[in-house]
């Protein structure tokens, strides 16, 4: 009856394990951690793919789930390496919703804002727009696939109990915040120019013909010169975010391959 308690008591150790590094991904992630997605669907797909994974590496859990305090720990370590691949893409897709606040306000479409379910706020039309563009193109692309390549591959380094947080968590995140900022602006760069040329344009048909009321006419130019650029302009932006995200996902598996190769926690 013993090697029974404990077969099965290493098998739920090794279930919650699994499912607290799944299941930080799949709250955070993109697709998978929509907000809008019924709560019920997305705990039912962390569970499935637990159940699916847990056999594989059931024997790799030595966390004596006995202890809550210690098993309570590497639960902890476990849903940070979840959370670092789901949020790091998560950041990387604010670079986009940057370049929608930057077009917005300089072609003044800021005020045209829709209520945004993921942020629960209000949000400019083009940060929308570009936000399920570049997801779709993430999709499209077998992002979503990627990520979950990666998280497997993650319980090659860090198997159940295994896991543990390392300094290189912290600059892999840095990194991508840093590469969506860059993201962000360079989606923007197009319309930005072409922005400061019409306001400049403007400005010097104002002064040379002040009858023109520039306030006035200068809403519908600057409303057409952004819906013109972002024409010309939004395959770039749809292609340049699916190449960042993939190179993005490299960053974070390093960084974990990083934090497998520190010593391992005493049990």
């Amino acid at each position: 009856m013993p090697l029974l308690e404990n077969f099965l008591l290493a098998q739920f150790s090794a279930f919650v394990l699994v499912l607290a590094r799944i299941g930080s991904l799949i709250a955070t992630a993109p697709i998978f951690g929509f907000k809008s997605a019924p709560v019920q669907a997305r705990a039912l797909l962390a569970v499935a793919l637990t159940l699916i994974i847990t056999p594989m590496h059931s024997s790799h859990a030595p966390v004596d789930a006995t202890n809550m305090l210690a098993f309570g720990k590497f639960v902890l370590n476990e849903s940070l390496v979840g959370l670092l691949l789901g949020l790091g893409l998560t950041i990387l897709l604010s670079g986009v919703q940057l370049t929608g606040q930057i077009v917005s306000q300089l072609g003044g479409a800021a005020l045209g804002e829709v209520f945004d379910p993921l942020m629960e706020e209000n949000t400019p039309v083009y940060s929308q727009l570009f936000y399920f563009l570049t997801l779709a193109m993430f999709v499209l692309l077998d992002g979503h696939r990627l990520l979950m390549g990666a998280l497997l591959d993650t319980y090659t380094w860090l198997p159940p109990g295994k896991a543990l947080l390392g300094d290189s968590f912290l600059t892999a995140l840095t990194t991508l915040l840093s590469q969506s900022f860059i993201l962000g602006i360079r989606a923007a760069a197009p319309a930005m120019v072409a922005l400061l040329l019409a306001t400049l344009i403007l400005g010097l048909i104002g002064r040379t013909m002040p009858q023109i009321n520039i306030l006035v006419v200068g809403f519908g130019v600057n409303a057409l010169v952004t819906a013109a650029i972002l024409m010309v302009s939004l395959g770039a932006i749809a292609w340049a975010f699916p190449q960042q995200a993939a190179g993005s996902i490299d960053v974070l598996v390093n960084a974990i391959k990083q934090a497998a190769a520190l010593p391992a926690p005493q049990h």
